[in-house]
């Protein structure tokens, strides 16, 4: 059983990185599909997709010969640590390099439009 489905997403879609994989799959949660969604705006990730059963997420990675750089994800709150900020503590991630992604009222964003929209929440992951 795995304790923490977000943070083992993030490592399937690492590693398919790392073994320059062109596409991964994830367990399915609506939690991840929203979390693929900012990352495929800010260019993590090609595309995502449910797959017919409903189970799985097929996650279609970026081409690492061509980019010549491999995105790194870190896992922030975790499920015995929740990291929790008010939108004024939210800082820039790696000087403006990579992003955070929260968990929000208005629902997931990244840390500058959480900033942006005046609201605080749980800090989910970084992408860098």
């Amino acid at each position: 059983m795995i304790t923490d489905p977000i943070a083992d997403m993030l490592t399937r879609i690492r590693n398919g990185y790392f073994a320059r994989l062109a596409t991964v799959e994830a367990p399915f949660s609506l939690i991840k599909m929203e979390i693929l969604r900012v990352l495929k705006k800010n260019g993590y990730v090609v595309s995502f997709d449910q797959s017919e059963d409903g189970r799985s997420i097929k996650i279609v990675l970026n081409d690492v010969r061509e980019t010549k750089y491999v995105p790194s994800f870190r896992r922030v709150s975790r499920p015995g640590q929740r990291i929790y900020v008010k939108a004024s503590d939210i800082r820039r991630s790696r000087n403006g390099l990579g992003i955070y992604i929260l968990s929000t009222p208005k629902g997931i964003v990244t840390g500058y439009e959480a900033r942006a929209l005046g609201v605080g929440g749980e800090i989910l992951c970084e992408a860098f």
